[in-house]
This record gives C-alpha cells, structure tokens and sequence, in this order.
C-alpha cells in the first residue's frame, strides 16, 4: 500500500523479481479491503496515504487479522519519520524501514517475516 505509483511499480518488479505474488493498493481503504478478500502473507504500507494513512490500517489489521505481518514504511531523512515509525512500531507493525531503502533490504526483512532463508 502506497500512493505512489512509481514506488509501486518498482516494488512490483523487486518482489515479483525475488519469486512473490504482488497486490497493489494506492491508499488505506483498498489495501484493507485486497487484504480482507485475500490475505497477503505480508503486508507493505506505507504511513502517509490519503483515505486511510498506515497507522490506521495498522490498528485496523491487528484488530481483524492479529497475526499479520506488517512492514510500515515512511520516507526522507527527516527526525519526524522516526518518529511516525517508531508510532507504527507501537501500533503493531513488525518491521518498520525509511525510505528510501534497499530491495535487498526490504527482501531480508520480508524473508525474515516468513521464516524463509536468504
């Protein structure tokens, strides 16, 4: 989940790349409801979105699927993004990566998630 198409696209092309099914949502609302309808092993979000930013979904999942795996994302460098993941990290997310970051970043953290090995 991210407003930002190009992020999407480059996030679809690393993943699918790495062997894993990609679902695509532009904001909060859509995530959940692609989630609901059918249930991401993990689930990337990012915390600045419009309809529903990611803390929101974050609550929302713990709350109807507590066993998700959430990797929340925020970008730049600036002190307040700390701060609005470590928000994320209390809200329940399982991970939580600035942007920007490396695929091989977000890969380790994901096979991680899902127990499996590099």
């Amino acid at each position: 989940m991210d407003d930002d198409e190009l992020l999407r696209g480059a996030l679809r092309v690393t993943l699918e790349g790495a062997g894993y099914e990609v679902m695509e949502a532009a904001n909060g609302d859509e995530g959940l409801r692609l989630q609901r309808a059918h249930g991401a092993d993990v689930v990337l979000v990012d915390i600045f979105m419009p309809v529903r930013d990611g803390l929101e979904v974050i609550k929302a999942l713990r709350a109807e699927i507590p066993e998700s795996k959430i990797i929340a994302v925020s970008g730049g460098g600036r002190t307040g993004q700390i701060e609005v993941l470590r928000a994320a990290a209390a809200f329940g997310a399982s991970r939580t990566l600035l942007k920007p970051f490396a695929p091989r970043v977000l890969l380790t953290a994901i096979r991680e998630l899902l127990g499996e090995r590099a």
